[in-house]
Order: structure tokens, then sequence, then C-alpha cells
């Protein structure tokens, strides 16, 4: 391909310098792109759009009246990270999940750090997120936030930052895990020689963690999902049958004696670990939304009497409230007296006068968020937006301050990606995964998001983003 007429723009490209000029560990991708004609990356991405719809790599979009199926569209042109970069994201994310993991604990027994006033009592024990049957409870091993997903993303100053942690239910590993197999077909030999760091085995790591936090030396594990129409259920499936346990969803389960059972076809079988998929709330109707069709009548009573072990714990959501996380800085200062590795995005709370006053008067220049929304709902990108939906969002913000954050707008880094004008830079994030078990561990590759509409800073696959795969080098 032509790599001349890529045209590096005002943010920071990940693959090249300026013009022409490719940075060191794109060196050798770069040899081989500069030699293989359009043509032929035209073959290899439609190939690889057509193993995704073979392989069944779909999710549902809710609200899409277009139809209910569709691929998380792959670019075939990967983000590459080198080791020494990986090596500082690494110690960030393992500093952050241990504090986050120690605040969660804190919160639910002694409340140690809403005494010190290092965050605001109401901030915590008002948010929806904060269950109340969960208070003096510990979880096997101490561990409540087992899986998490956090966003990073990289600014002009070529520094990365942390957009968001995703301790429910976060999703998007299995197209990771899937996503690198079609890509190490499209450039088997390059992926050998540059040395990248295997993701393969994450299915073995995380069942190796759920079997760590049961009592038992031989656990029955299961993954619980809300069923065909969840928007991740491929992933749920997938999850299952790479780990070679079942897949369940509430119906399949029932409790007695404070135990948790499977029917089977042989009859009850007792299921010690649970991945849920689904949310806390929806659990158990016994103790928690007892409209949910989705979870299990007693379950929680299990749980609480050590009976079964469950990742993540129900009552980790309080920690992955967006007003939360501008508190995490702090809080990393509070209980390990350290600086933060990896620094927040800056975050104004609409919740503070001086904030909100801030954010009311530059709500065209900043991205305001819903402290509870995901998935690209509930969000405004001031600069793209009309003076109309500035208004609209000025009186949410009056309306229920609390509710809201709003945050300057990043300039997201950019990757070449593949167009139908040829090579184009679109803007990217960055999504790894961290297994809490025995140790923190940060699997060594990332969901990388990627916006495909040319200028749009939204990733998410539930607004029309699609994904790369990630290459994390060994040297």
């Amino acid at each position: 391909m032509d790599t001349n007429q890529y045209r590096v723009g005002e943010n920071f490209d990940e693959m090249f310098v300026k013009e022409g000029e490719c940075r060191t560990h794109y060196q050798d991708f770069f040899k081989l792109l500069s030699k293989t004609s359009p043509k032929k990356m035209s073959h290899l991405q439609h190939s690889a759009n057509k193993t995704q719809v073979a392989m069944g790599m779909t999710f549902n979009v809710y609200h899409d009246n277009q139809g209910v199926e569709k691929i998380l569209h792959l670019d075939i042109i990967p983000r590459i990270i080198a080791q020494q970069e990986w090596k500082h994201l690494e110690a960030g994310l393992k500093q952050r999940i241990h504090v986050l993991n120690l605040f969660i604990h804190d919160i639910y027994n002694d409340q140690k750090v809403l005494k010190d006033k290092i965050i605001p009592e109401d901030l915590v024990l008002g948010s929806k997120d904060y269950l109340k049957p969960c208070i003096g409870l510990t979880p096997p091993k101490g561990i409540w936030c087992h899986i998490t997903g956090t966003d990073l993303v990289r600014n002009n100053d070529g520094k990365y930052y942390i957009l968001e942690d995703n301790l429910r239910c976060p999703s998007g590993v299995s197209y990771m895990l899937e996503s690198r197999e079609i890509i190490k077909r499209a450039y088997p030999d390059l992926f050998n020689k540059l040395g990248v760091m295997p993701v393969s085995d994450y299915p073995v790591k995380l069942l190796k963690m759920l079997q760590y936090i049961s009592n038992k030396s031989k656990p029955v594990v299961g993954v619980l999902t809300p069923g065909i129409y969840n928007s991740a259920y491929f992933e749920h499936s997938y999850l299952a049958l790479q780990m070679g346990v079942e897949l369940v969803s509430g119906v399949d389960l029932v409790t007695k004696g404070k135990k948790v059972y499977m029917q089977t076809t042989k009859g009850l079988e007792q299921i010690d670990v649970l991945y849920r998929r689904i949310d806390d709330t929806f659990l158990d109707p016994l103790t928690f939304n007892s409209q949910s069709m989705l979870g299990v009548p007693g379950i929680f009573e299990a749980y609480k009497s050590g009976n079964i072990a469950i990742a993540n714990a129900p009552g980790t959501g309080v920690a992955d409230d967006k007003a939360v996380y501008a508190y995490v800085p702090r809080l990393i200062k509070y209980y390990l007296g350290e600086d933060p590795i990896l620094e927040n995005v800056p975050t104004y709370l609409c919740r503070e006068e001086k904030d909100r006053k801030y954010v009311l008067d530059h709500i065209e220049e900043l991205v305001v968020k819903e402290t509870n929304a995901a998935g690209g709902y509930g969000m405004l990108i001031g600069p793209k937006s009309t003076k109309e939906e500035h208004a609209k969002f000025r009186e949410l913000i009056n309306k229920n301050p609390t509710n809201y954050i709003a945050q300057p707008t990043l300039s997201l880094s950019t990757v070449p990606t593949l167009t139908d004008e040829g090579l184009q830079g679109r803007h990217v994030d960055l999504r790894p995964y961290i297994l809490y078990g025995e140790e923190i561990e940060v699997i060594p590759g990332a969901l990388t998001r990627v916006a495909l509409k040319k200028g749009s800073l939204v990733v998410n696959s539930s607004q029309g983003g699609g994904s790369k795969d990630t290459w994390v080098l060994y040297n």
C-alpha cells in the first residue's frame, strides 16, 4: 500500500511520528504494509469479515431496528505496543485494582475512608450501586473485583490516561481472543518474527482464578448468563466453552439448604463458583430486585454462608461509578501512600458548585457523562454537539447535578485503519483485562476499540465502533 498518502493529523499517532517516519516498534509491520498491494489488503479484510461471521462473533445492539445481531468490525491493521510501555501500563493497572479492592472492602466494613473524609459519604452511601445487603461481607479470599476491564486513552502529550474502571461485568475479552486468531492467520510470518506476547491462555488463567476463590479443591464452575438476547451472549458461551465449564441461566439453578445446584439430566449437582454476567441487583430477587427473572432466589444467602463463590462479588458496582472514579487518585494516596502511576483524565464533578458552574459555562468544550451510564449512552461530546443538545444537558445537570461529571475533550490517539479511501487515521482507546486471584495479573494484550467514522471520538461497539488486535511485544 502507498503509505506516503497517510496523513498524520494533530493527534498522537501510534504508528507514525510524522508523515513517512515510522515508530521503531512498528518498523517491521511498516515494511510489510509498504510491500502489500491495496488489493491484497482488501482481500485480507474481506476474509477477516467472513471469518467473524462464521465464528459467530456477533453482538446485539439494543434499540436497533436494523436487525438483532452485528459483527464487531475487526480492522486488520493491528495496534502494536512496545514492552517498556506495556510494563508501565501493567504497573499502573495493578496498583489501581489493588486500591479499588481495598476501597470496596472498606466501605462495606469499617468505612474508615468515609470517616476520614477522603471521599464524600453521601456519594458512596447514596449510590444506587451501594448494596446494603453486602455490609459486613468478606468475599472468598478477600477479593471483590476478580475481573476488570479498564479503559485507557492516549492524549496528544503521548501519555496514557485512565478513562474509566469497569468492575461489574466487563465485556469484550472474547473479541480480543478471537481477533488474535484471525489476525495471526493474516500475518503468520510477521507475527512470529516480531515476538508478540500470547493472549490465548486467558481462559486457562480465568478458570484458575475462579477455582482459586472456591474453598473446594476441585470446585464445579459455571458461567451465569442472562440468555441469548444479551448483547454479550457470544462471549458468555465462548468463555464457558473455552474453560470447559457449564453455561447456565437462572432457570437452570436452584437453592437448597443455602447451597446452589444445577439441574442436570442426572439430577441436582452442586455448583461452587459462578462467573456472573448479570448485574448485581438481578442476582437474587429475594435480596435485591424482586422483579428479576434472571437470577436465582436464595443465591445471596448461599453466598453469605460461604457455599458459593461469585465473580465479580456483588457490590463491586459502587466503585465503577464515574463520580467515584474522580477520587481514585486520592484513594491510592490514602491506602498505599503512593502517587498514581497512571493518571485520571481531569474530571469535574457537577455535584460540586464550583465544578458545576465551570461545566455549565464551558459545556461546548467538554465531554459530559452520566455517572452510571455505559456503552456511550447518556453522553455529550461538547465540540461535536448542537446548541440544542448543549441546552438540554445544561437542564439535565441543573436538575440532577450528582448524576453528571464532565471532562476535557481529549485528543484520542490514532492508528492507521483500512478504509474505502485507503489508509486513514482513526481514533482508538485501549481496554486491557486484569484478573485478581492468587495475584493480580494483566493479560499482555487488550481490546483496542476504534471509532470507524472519520473524526469520531466514540469507540463503543453499540455506537458504531470497531476493534483492532493489540500486539504487545516481548522486546
